[in-house]
């Protein structure tokens, strides 16, 4: 195995989560970076995801938006390499993944959490389940 480093983006009409994710050389993969940001401001916010990491890889989803993220990004960072992925089922694996990571508390524990929506935008999380997927398959 070899370390690789990937910035993946789950692409939306006005938003768009932003994972930034490595695989170390025993194959364990690690969240370094997300955030949820306006489309307008995805190519400021890949500045700062490549200030905390260099990236080999920008990882898109297939979904809404997605062509127009690629073209952005190959304006401004020819050269990069893409990879457009398919998105099915990345929201229901993202909801799985933000209550793993979010203790439920009130009636919230009541409930299982596969019939809770969360609270919150969790495009950062399909974002990271997007960057899972490519990394567990190279």
């Amino acid at each position: 195995m070899n370390q690789k480093t990937v910035l993946a983006i789950d692409p939306g009409t006005a938003k768009c989560g932003m994972a930034l994710v490595t695989r170390d050389d025993h194959g364990q993969i690690k969240l370094l970076w997300r955030t949820i940001v306006e489309v307008s401001q995805v190519m400021d916010r890949m500045q700062e995801a490549k200030e905390v990491r260099p990236f080999e890889i920008v990882i898109v989803g297939s979904g809404t938006n997605s062509d127009s993220v690629v073209k952005a990004i190959r304006e401004v960072s020819v050269g990069l390499a893409i990879l457009v992925v398919d998105e099915k089922n990345t929201t229901l694996q993202a909801r799985e993944r933000y209550w793993v990571n979010t203790h439920r508390r009130g009636w919230r524990r009541l409930l299982p959490a596969t019939l809770q929506v969360p609270p919150e935008p969790i495009d950062d999380y399909a974002a990271f389940i997007l960057a899972e997927r490519v990394l567990t398959s190279s």
